[in-house]
């Protein structure tokens, strides 16, 4: 794998680049009938393309792309979609309600721009992993795999927890078309104290050849730019012909596949260097600065507005991390074990309604919304009662989730909890569900027949489609 170093700026990025696989049949939307006829799909003609898709016989999607907002540490099923007005004040916190726009559903107090969203929103009140710990819960949401075993803290990604993430599922099924990637996560990967990186967000058995692009960066900063994606001012476009020509050369003196994933990073590396319209897609200065504040001025608001970027540019999946802000309480995340209250009401839930209710807004206003499915995640919730220091706990009992866009029926809601949101009282959905629906509305088959790197079969997913949200 090839890993182009980031630029010396603190706005600069880092890829980290592989192939896209090439037996793979895409499916035709709107956007791809209008780059076959302008740049031709990156060498397809348009009948090859249609050839490729007969040969893939894919059902119709709903969705071309998927956004995933990920409020990775844990939001509280409390303060979001499953708050309990009537339980006593230790299982319901300070927080009251808000009606939505969804007849019958309050949501938390600390969420009013989304409350005037829920038309275009389908809300999962019973999700379970039935794990209390970041990361083989984590694991176990990225992929619809459980962890082996359960609740285990600081897990790294090694056998057998390697089956690969929802990312690298869209990445083998649904191969690049142009210079971007069809899988990318911003703005950092997910990582408990000591850096140790969650299981589950590579593709594990499939191969590093599917790994999603991870795009270390901060949007946020005046002088971001993704360094990666321009030739150094050192490297005159001549000089950048010879380096691309010497590579041509090491291919044909190179034993047969010894350095395949090394070969074809390095070819994306190229194209990408020479490619305007992949830069393009990381310019956030074209956007109005009205714009960029409605989304909010931190690293995770502003990815989310890169998301969105991506995904007009063509990318099928974008997966966006909260991050940490070490000046605020609990690191500013959602790990809220010590004044879980405060850290809600003073930035958590502010930051979280604002780029949520601006990313599905600016979506809806571009015509976006209903080709691109946004789910809003955690990995697990927090537990109905506070502890002594006036924090909530880990909880993968029963938690929220919400999905827009991208052939969900909006203003539905579906499973429910006890009075405390502890447990599931009715339709309970695991993560392997949630993953089938997901690859279900991007048309695939949820247990789509899948082949590790030792060409052995597995499904995409053992998930049932949730379709009562469909």
């Amino acid at each position: 794998m090839l890993e182009l170093p980031p630029n010396s700026l603190p706005g600069s990025a880092m890829l980290s680049l592989v192939t896209p696989p090439r037996d793979r049949a895409d499916l035709l939307t709107r956007r791809e009938w209008l780059r076959a006829g302008a740049i031709g799909l990156g060498g397809l003609t348009l009948p090859q393309l249609l050839t490729q898709r007969a040969r893939a016989g894919a059902p119709r999607a709903k969705a071309k792309s998927v956004i995933i907002f990920g409020l990775v540490g844990g939001p509280a099923q409390h303060d979001t979609w499953d708050p309990k007005p009537d339980a006593p004040a230790e299982i319901r916190g300070p927080f009251g309600t808000v009606a939505s726009r969804t007849v019958g559903l309050r949501v938390g107090e600390l969420m009013p721009e989304t409350a005037k969203l829920t038309d275009k929103l389908a809300v999962l009140r019973a999700v379970v992993t039935n794990d209390n710990a970041h990361s083989s819960s984590g694991y176990q949401m990225l992929t619809g795999v459980p962890h082996a075993p359960l609740n285990q803290e600081s897990a790294t990604p090694k056998p057998p927890n390697n089956a690969p993430s929802l990312g690298a599922i869209v990445r083998y099924l649904r191969p690049a078309a142009g210079q971007l990637p069809s899988a990318v996560t911003l703005p950092e990967h997910i990582w408990n104290d000591g850096n140790f990186p969650w299981p589950g967000q590579d593709a594990g058995v499939l191969g590093r050849r599917h790994d999603p692009w991870l795009i270390h960066c901060d949007p946020d900063d005046a002088r971001f730019k993704i360094g990666a994606l321009a030739p150094p001012d050192e490297v005159p476009a001549a000089r950048l012909s010879a380096r691309r020509g010497l590579l041509a050369g090491l291919d044909r003196t190179s034993a047969a596949g010894a350095h395949e994933v090394y070969d074809a990073s390095a070819r994306k590396a190229f194209e990408l260097v020479s490619s305007g319209a992949a830069r393009a897609a990381f310019d956030l200065h074209r956007e109005p600065d009205k714009l960029r504040e409605r989304y909010g001025r931190s690293r995770f608001a502003q990815s989310c507005l890169l998301a969105r970027r991506l995904v007009e540019a063509g990318v099928s999946l974008v997966q966006v991390n909260w991050t940490r802000i070490p000046k605020l309480e609990n690191q500013g995340g959602w790990d809220t074990h010590s004044k879980h209250n405060e850290s809600a009401k003073a930035f958590l839930m502010p930051m979280m309604d604002r780029a949520f209710s601006a990313l599905v807004t600016d979506l809806d206003a571009r015509g976006l919304l209903d080709e691109t499915l946004v789910v809003w995640f955690g990995e697990f919730g927090r537990t109905p009662r506070f502890n002594g220091n006036g924090g909530r706990d880990h909880w993968g009992h029963a938690f929220s989730l919400a999905l827009a866009g991208g052939g969900v029926r909006g203003g539905t809601v579906y499973g429910a909890t006890d009075k405390h949101a502890a447990y599931p009282a009715d339709g309970r959905v695991e993560p392997r569900d949630l993953i089938a629906t997901v690859l279900h509305l991007l048309g695939f088959e949820p247990d789509a027949e899948l082949r590790d790197a030792e060409n052995r079969p597995f499904p995409a997913s053992r998930g049932s489609v949730i379709r009562a949200i469909l």
